[in-house]
């Protein structure tokens, strides 16, 4: 069953063409030179209860946009949106009770009270029933050990403790749907990991539906089997993470040490070689750098021989190009 619907979703804005100045500013109050920004323009999607969906583009794809229409919060230029049933912006109050939101630089909890304090406004907030969260409040117990962090005031708490429970408090109610923005930002390897047990853990007991939004490609991959890529308001992929690093299996990255001797690198295998993929290159640390090539276009070994006549090569290793890489490409253009 399809718990979010997206057809033909557009949202267009009128902005303003201001002019510079004093004398710009007050004839702007008159103004009627508007522009239309596009800022969604004809996404469709549908996604499954229970699904981890990776949501992914560029700075000004539209994401935000999308998500604020999923939530409520815009209604859309035109297009249909389904979220649990509801239109969103027609039934907010009812949307937001079935939702959970959290946004890595804002945090839901009220700073000066203690953690325990917080779960408790949430609890009367959303008017949950007290078995249920007393049932809640027992599972986060068991995964994070959250009754250790009860008495601490959240102004207090490190920035993985935070997340841990702001995550744990999107759960609180039993949400359908489940927005996490970011939600590793800024952390080490070893609370990342705590938090995308605790994401995993309680999307497989609750079923609960979670799209992410993040720029670290490492937290899709662990999380996500599926992921929709947008840019310029438009969906340019859509399906199995897996499927998008099949469809670039030719590509590979030698990686080479060539101290300090790197210098127009790019331009030279370029200027070479004359690829419809152009070669990339990029500096690493101590003179590493990585060459990405296409091998349906050059073979690796050609590459590898020209950097040996041109540059004084110490060490190279040769690996398959990374998820990330492959996301950029398709940012680039390159998946047709």
């Amino acid at each position: 069953m399809d718990i979010i619907e997206i057809e033909n979703l557009c949202k267009h804005f009128k902005v303003l063409n201001r002019r510079e100045g004093l004398i710009g500013a007050m004839k702007d109050l008159f103004s009627k030179d508007f522009r239309l920004v596009k800022a969604v323009d004809g996404i469709s999607m549908k996604l499954e209860k229970g699904e981890i969906v990776g949501f992914l583009g560029p700075n000004g794809a539209g994401k935000s946009t999308t998500i604020k229409m999923m939530t409520g919060v815009l209604e859309p230029t035109s297009g249909k949106i389904l979220v649990n049933g509801n239109v969103p912006y027609k039934n907010r109050k009812k949307n937001a009770q079935n939702i959970g939101v959290v946004f890595g630089q804002r945090t839901q909890l009220w700073w000066e009270l203690p953690v325990i304090e917080s779960f408790k406004i949430l609890k009367e907030i959303y008017c949950l029933d007290k078995k249920v969260y007393e049932e809640n409040m027992e599972t986060f117990d068991e995964l994070v050990n959250i009754k250790s962090l009860f008495s601490t005031p959240v102004r207090f708490l490190s920035l993985g403790q935070r997340m841990l429970c702001d995550i744990l408090a999107s759960f609180l109610h039993n949400p359908k749907i489940i927005f996490l923005d970011e939600p590793t930002i800024g952390l080490d390897i070893s609370i990342k990991s705590k938090i995308r047990e605790v994401i995993k853990d309680l999307n497989e007991r609750k079923k609960t539906t979670i799209i992410l939004t993040t720029h670290d490609i490492s937290d899709i991959e662990a999380l996500a089997k599926r992921i929709v890529i947008i840019d310029k308001g438009t969906t340019i992929y859509d399906g199995d993470i897996q499927k998008i690093n099949r469809l670039f299996g030719s590509y590979r990255t030698l990686k080479a040490d060539l101290g300090k001797e790197h210098k127009g690198l790019e331009s030279k295998i370029n200027e070479a070689f004359r690829c419809k993929s152009p070669i990339t290159v990029e500096k690493q640390d101590e003179g590493w750098v990585a060459v990405t090539i296409n091998q349906d276009e050059v073979k690796l070994l050609d590459v590898l021989s020209f950097m040996m006549r041109e540059y004084s090569i110490k060490d190279i290793k040769v690996e398959e190009i990374q998820t990330e890489n492959v996301i950029r490409k398709i940012y680039e253009g390159e998946l047709k």
